[in-house]
This record gives C-alpha cells, structure tokens and sequence, in this order.
C-alpha cells in the first residue's frame, strides 16, 4: 500500500529532482521514493557491517589475512 507524505525541499534540489527525473523517465515522487529507500538500506548495511566488525574483533579476526585463514 502507498502512503503519502510530504517533504519540503530547497529550490534548487527540487530543481534538480524534477531534471533527473524528467532525464531518467521517472516521477519525482519515484525518484525521492527510490533515495530514500536507498538510503534506509545503506543505513541498515552499515549498523549490520558495524555489528559484524565487533563480533569479527572479539574473534580476533581483524584482516583480510585472518578471514583467508579461517576458512581455508
């Protein structure tokens, strides 16, 4: 289901919005719809990479070196 919510924006990214959206053939509200969901997974990547970081340090696997060396 689509939801609705409103975003204001400074004039020129809404300048910009409207040309890269006209360019790749998409709405406007396709193009912030995809940023944003882009933006959410980059986030969600980065805290689950973060989390995984420290659990690979409390292992004692902190290098490219130690990885190759567990699991070859």
């Amino acid at each position: 289901m689509t939801e609705s919510i409103t975003v204001t924006l400074p004039a020129e990214i809404k300048e910009e919005v409207e040309n890269v959206s006209r360019d790749e053939g998409i709405t406007p509200d396709e193009l912030i719809g995809r940023a944003v969901a882009e933006h959410l997974f980059t986030r969600r990547f980065r805290s689950l990479r973060g989390r995984m970081v420290r659990e690979a340090e409390s292992r004692g696997i902190s290098t490219d070196q130690d990885v190759f060396d567990r699991v070859s």
